[in-house]
Formats: C-alpha cells, structure tokens, sequence
C-alpha cells in the first residue's frame, strides 16, 4: 500500500509514519513531528540541507563549514564550488573544535548558510553547538548541523538550541540502515531541491514506510539509552582507553580533552600500518576503522586527524566505537588483542629493525 493513498490500508500506514515522526522528533526534542522530512540517509539529509538553503537565497553563494566535517558536506561543497558557489572550511585546533572567532570572521554578506556537525563520526568530537547557534542567530544566517553521530547518544533539544536543520540517520542508532531524517525548523529559509507529492511537498518518492516505522522503534529505544545506558557504555570507553594507554608506548587519544561522545575512542598509534592493523584485528572478531566507515575498504589518510596536526606519516588512527550492547568482556578482549597486534607490526617496521 502507499501511504499517501485514501484507501484504508495506505491510511493506515500513514498513520504509522505519523507516529514514527512522532518518535524521532521526540528523540531530538523537536516541537512538531510535521518538521521531520524523512529521507534515505543521513547523506541525503545533508544535501536537502545544503542545496534547499541556498536555493531559497539565489544571492548567496557562500557556504562556512569546517576541515572536519562528513565527506557527505566536503565533497557537496567541492562540486558546488564547480556550480560558482564559495565555502570556507574552517581549521580546528588539536582538539578538533573550531574557534568562534574564526566562524564569526567567515561570515560574509553573501552566506547562505553555516553548516558545522554535532559531534565528529571519527574521534566523537562534539562542537559547541549551543555557542554556534547563538552566533548565527545574532547574524540572521540559517545553521544546519550533522547530527547523524550525536542522535540517540547524547541529549538533544531543538527547543534549546536554536538550529535551523539537522540531519539523522537511523543507523547510527541501532536502526534500520537506508532511512535518515532532515529536521527542518519551521520558518527556515529553504526551498526543495527535490520537490513533490510527499514529506508535505518537500520530498518526491514514496516513503520506504518499513525503514521510517524501524527508526521510530530505534528512536524510542535511544531515549531510553541516552537516560539510562550512556553513562555504563562511557565508563566501559573510559576503562578501555586507559588500559590501552598503558599497554602500548607511544599512543595517545584523539581529542581526550574536549567533550566527546561516551562511545567513541580514536587512538593514534606510532610506527604502525593502520590498515594491516585493522585487518589484524578482525581476525579476532574485532571491528575497527582508520577513519570513517564510509570510507572502509579504502585506503585513504584521515582528513579529521590530519586536521587536528598529526602528522599522518608517523602515526595511525584507530577508531574503535562501542554498541549500547558493549560489555566488560569485550573490552578485555581489545585490550588483549590490540596491544599484542601493535607489538607485532612494530617488529616488522623496517624503522624498528
């Protein structure tokens, strides 16, 4: 059936779609479920968000965005550049967070928007956002956020923090994977790039009602994570990134002194094949990345951890992310396991020999 139909049975899963955007605008503490547009993915999301601000202001062609960001927000900037648009990509210091001052000065009479993500899927980097939003309120300019890495970790609350639009995928919280999400605050400048009969006019495409009705279950789950789960899972990343610190020499954790998410631990290890190393570790049932796991499968420098000055020659950057079904043994089992593997690719370094 589809649900936009007025046969009874498309009726009835439209009634299903409201109540998962009932959920997932709950999660995020969004006062209107109709300001949630379902979509595809969380890179979607991000498109809508780009693309419809600077169409609803034909005059402005700059975007402001920063190094860190998703590929999904880069690769989008780079091909607009082709189209005769500007963005400025913000630096981040050694603790992956940009200067407001820096955002502040970037802004140009010609922004359309500021798009600067909630917490970084690599090192879990979260960003003042709270900061970020009132600056942009003050200068009349739209601020989309990625939160696709924050949603269903941490609190959020659109009521508090006045962003314009933020993307969500529901993967990212133990949801089905191809459905993601664009909150959209009413009375935001923004035209559809993708216009049509559903997400009131805002999206063409049947919606993909099984997907969108799997992250309403997810979202309402992650609620109860984030108020009762979150802290055990964190003190689990803590206890690991400790031990991890002292088992192996020249080591250190990316971002360790700025807030980050509970879950998330990036590790730069010396002297190493970050690759070799990950492909070690899941001979061991292991999951690991060296970067995003958009990216996996592909062997590429980190463009976060470069950002933030390590010197990518030398050092490797391990991302190890914790489920909310993470346990004691599991960490044991890292802590185990990465040490020995690190201990044998640096024998085998030619610098080491």
């Amino acid at each position: 059936g589809n649900p936009s139909s007025l046969y009874p049975f498309g009726n009835q899963l439209g009634q299903a779609l409201i109540a998962a955007r009932t959920s997932i605008a709950t999660l995020i503490g969004a006062a209107r479920p109709a300001e949630i547009i379902c979509t595809a993915s969380g890179t979607e999301a991000n498109h809508m968000a780009i693309r419809g601000a600077l169409l609803a202001q034909p005059h402005r062609r700059h975007i402001v965005t920063s190094a860190v960001e998703h590929s999904s927000i880069l690769n989008l900037c780079e091909l607009l550049k082709i189209q005769g648009y500007t963005f400025t990509a913000l630096p981040v210091d050694a603790n992956g967070q940009i200067a407001l001052a820096d955002l502040e000065g970037a802004i140009r009479p010609d922004t359309a928007l500021v798009s600067m993500m909630w917490a970084n899927n690599e090192t879990g980097i979260l960003s003042p956002m709270a900061k970020i939003a009132e600056l942009c309120v003050r200068r009349d300019i739209p601020l989309h956020s990625d939160a696709v890495q924050a949603a269903g970790k941490i609190p959020l609350s659109m009521a508090s923090i006045p962003v314009s639009m933020v993307s969500l995928a529901a993967h990212k919280l133990h949801g089905p994977k191809g459905v993601g999400a664009l909150y959209m605050r009413r009375g935001t400048k923004w035209t559809s790039p993708a216009p049509g009969a559903q997400e009131n006019g805002r999206r063409a495409g049947t919606e993909n009602v099984a997907g969108i009705v799997g992250f309403g279950v997810a979202a309402d789950l992650a609620r109860d994570y984030v108020m009762t789960g979150a802290s055990r899972v964190e003190a689990l990343r803590n206890t690991m990134e400790s031990r991890l610190l002292q088992a192996i020499p020249d080591s250190s954790i990316n971002g360790q002194r700025a807030p980050r998410l509970g879950n998330t631990s990036n590790i730069t290890i010396r002297d190493i094949d970050g690759e070799v190393c990950i492909m070690m570790l899941a001979e061991h049932g292991i999951c690991a990345s060296t970067g995003s796991a958009c990216s996996a499968g592909r062997v590429a420098a980190s463009h976060v951890i470069k950002a933030m000055g390590v010197d990518m020659q030398t050092h490797s950057p391990i991302r190890l992310s914790l489920a909310r079904t993470a346990t004691a043994e599991d960490i044991t089992q890292v802590c185990t396991v990465l040490p020995s593997v690190v201990e044998r690719l640096r024998r085998l370094n030619p610098k080491n020999m």
